[in-house]
This record gives C-alpha cells, structure tokens and sequence, in this order.
C-alpha cells in the first residue's frame, strides 16, 4: 500500500504534465524562427452577400444619384435601404449605372470596376468609391470562451481572428484538432487544423478564413469523459481523484489495525 500511493500521485503529474505540453501553441517555433503562410485569400463576394458602396466626389451634387439614399414604403415611413445584396446571378442593381456583376471580386476589385464605369461615362470627374462589408460573418462554435457568429472586419480573416473574438480556446480546447467547416460548390467540406503545429497551420487552405464558414473546437479527452453519465472513466480527473482518496481511506482504515 506504500507503494500504491506514490504510485497514483505520480500518475497524476504526468498526466497534468501531458496536459500542459498539448495547451501551448505553436510548440515547434523557436525564437525569431520564420515559418510559411498560406497565400493570403482576401474575401471574395459569393450569391447572397450583402455588402455597402458609397461614392464620394468633391461635387456631392454629382455623386448623390449614385449612392443609395433613403426611401418611402407604401405605408409612408422612411425606409432605409443602403446595402446591397449580390443576386443568384452575380449582380447588384447600382443606381444609374443599372446590372453591374461583382460574384468572386474582392472590395478593391468592385471599387476599382465601379470607379472606372463612373469615369468612362463622364459622370463625375473625381469619384472615390468606398465598398464596405454589411453581412459577413463566420461562426464559431466548441471550446472557446464565448461561441457565436462574429463579423468578418478584414479583407484577410483568418482562424486566429476569429479565435480572438470568441475570447481564445478554452483550457479544454483540443489544440490539435481543431475543424473549419467550408461550403464549396454545394458540398461541405472540411479543413483539420493544429495550433500545435505552427508550419501546417500556417499553410492549411483554412488558414484565411471565407464567409460562412464554421470555425469547431472539439473538447479534449478529460472534458469528452465529462460529458458522460457520471463523468468517472478512466480518462476523467475526477476519476484519478475518486481513486486517490479511496486508496487513502483505505491507508488509513488499515493503520488503525
């Protein structure tokens, strides 16, 4: 029984050693070492988006009738109507200029298509367009402090941003299986990331994130154990702990003899 006890302890600094090795990031970076990233992916207008242009000109006279302005509905109350959204074609309706396909462009690329439209009709001399993100989001959902749908804020979003704003992994957040689930050409596709692991991670086709897509912490073993109908398995601190204070009691109920 002398035996027995050291022998539990000991088990549980290893385990918790164990632990601690899986919940640094980037473990393989040594100091001012460089590692590859992905060709950066700037977000790119799908079917559906909805997304903000504004043009400005030093004669706002000029620019007026090509920004959307605010409406009256049937019923007589102003209506706001400032976003525009990419049909299942591709296009938007842009006032004056009319169809204007922007499917697969990026915000500059829109702005530079509409400038240049704008200039070739001589409609006003010094536009400045302005487009701006209105709908676009990523969810993330798992071990993270705070699981939701957060704004894509940044032409290139990636997984960090938006582990950033669900407030980090949890500390039962498996590091090195961590999933973005991604729509291509109607199929769900799946992407498998490891923040342990600083080169695949960097270079992984999820690292620049896409609107819509589904960023998933799996929980580590001990929390998966948690999850079951009393949480005591093998694989569970409260395990380790039950057995540890039994082993105890029992120390204890035999030195009375």
């Amino acid at each position: 029984m002398k035996r027995i006890i050291p022998a539990l302890f000991m088990l549980l600094i290893l385990a918790s050693c164990s632990t601690q090795k899986k919940v640094a990031y980037f473990q393989d970076l040594d100091n001012g070492e460089s590692v590859r990233i992905a060709t950066p992916q700037d977000i790119r207008l799908k079917v559906g988006d909805q997304f903000t242009i504004h043009v400005n000109s030093k004669d706002q006279e000029l620019a007026l009738p090509l920004n959307l302005t605010r409406t009256t509905n049937n019923s007589g109350n102003n209506e706001t109507r400032l976003a525009y959204t990419v049909d299942e074609r591709g296009y938007i309706d842009f006032p004056t200029l009319g169809e204007i396909h922007v499917e697969g462009k990026t915000r500059d690329e829109v702005a530079k298509h509409i400038k240049n439209i704008i200039l070739e009709q001589k409609l006003v001399l010094d536009p400045v367009v302005i487009v701006g993100f209105y709908n676009q989001q990523v969810s993330v959902i798992g071990e993270v402090a705070s699981p939701g749908k957060y704004d894509i804020n940044k032409d290139r979003f990636t997984v960090l941003d938006a582990i950033s704003l669900a407030g980090d992994l949890t500390i039962q957040g498996k590091r090195e299986n961590i999933t973005v689930l991604r729509e291509e050409y109607g199929v769900q596709k799946a992407y498998t990331l490891n923040l342990n692991d600083a080169a695949t991670f960097h270079t992984s086709p999820a690292f620049y994130l896409q609107q819509n897509d589904i960023v998933y912490v799996e929980p580590n073993p001990t929390k998966a154990s948690q999850s079951s109908t009393n949480g005591n398995t093998v694989r569970s601190v409260s395990f380790w702990m039950s057995l540890a204070s039994l082993a105890l009691t029992i120390v204890t109920f035999v030195t009375r003899f």
